[in-house]
């Protein structure tokens, strides 16, 4: 249970992009009864972001729980500070967790009884589905389809004529297969993308078993996912298509509400909720 300051929970965000000015601006508003800004931390402590704190003590100090939205490098570097303070660490960066060292480290510090790790579902839905069907038993098989603009899958790693094929992809051009492998190799590859990937392996609870296949498909404007799965109590598939978010293409309009459901869901007192 997180700790809070009376009735009200401390949200400190770690940083201030597309996501983080989202939630910090709603939480502003009090778009989340019974939630407050506490601080805000970017990486240059810019004291004209409203709520800023100018380090990490501050944030500890203003928060009783942290909401990384800063990328997978502050999850790495500040990640484990919040735990071991005793607050609730609410991960968006998911794909950084691909990292055995790291998600190690997170989960030696929650069992050492410091703070707990959550993990944002991000432009997910349905894992409440997967997560039971994995409790029920192994699952036979575990698939990730995601579409999305050719531009986005562009990594620094690719040789130059397989990234200009993916710049050169048209509408009317069929779709093509970036990426066909497990989740870890996914998240490691593509960090970008790795969020999604990441989420499905860690509510199937087996990395290994995930199966992901990444489209650059110059036809759709949405980012689509595509989740199958099964085992013993049935068979599931479930598809979502993700508008982009104004300020970051690169991120999906739907994560920063992501991150303020799951901030209510840790609102004590809270008369009801989907559990």
């Amino acid at each position: 249970m997180t700790a809070v300051h009376g009735a009200v929970l401390r949200v400190g965000v770690l940083g201030h992009g597309a996501i983080g000015a989202n939630v910090a601006g709603a939480l502003r508003r009090g778009a989340v009864p019974g939630a407050v800004l506490g601080g805000v931390l970017t990486r240059g402590g810019d004291a004209a972001v409203p709520a800023s704190v100018p380090d990490m003590r501050g944030l500890l100090a203003s928060a009783d729980v942290v909401v990384e939205a800063a990328g997978g490098p502050a999850l790495r570097e500040h990640g484990p500070a919040v735990l071991a303070a005793g607050r609730d660490l609410l991960a968006v960066s998911v794909g950084a967790l691909a990292d055995e060292d790291l998600f190690r480290e997170l989960t030696r510090l929650t069992a050492a009884g410091s703070g707990r790790l959550l993990v944002c579902p991000g432009a997910l839905g349905g894992l409440d589905a997967l997560r039971a069907a994995a409790l029920a038993g192994p699952l036979t098989r575990v698939r990730l389809t995601s579409s999305k603009a050719p531009a986005s899958l562009v990594q620094p790693w690719m040789d130059e004529p397989a990234a200009d094929r993916l710049r050169a992809l048209r509408p009317g051009d069929s779709p093509v297969t970036v990426f066909d492998g497990d989740a870890r190799e996914a998240a490691v590859r593509f960090p970008r993308n790795a969020n999604v990937a990441a989420t499905v392996a860690l509510a199937a609870g087996d990395w290994a078993s995930v199966r992901v296949r990444l489209l650059a498909d110059p036809d759709t404007p949405l980012t689509r996912h595509v989740v199958e799965f099964a085992g013993p109590v049935g068979e599931y598939r479930f598809e979502l298509g993700n508008l982009p978010d104004p300020a970051n293409p690169a991120t999906s309009g739907l994560v920063a509400h992501a991150v303020l459901r799951s901030l209510a869901d840790l609102v004590p007192g809270a008369a009801w909720r989907v559990a």
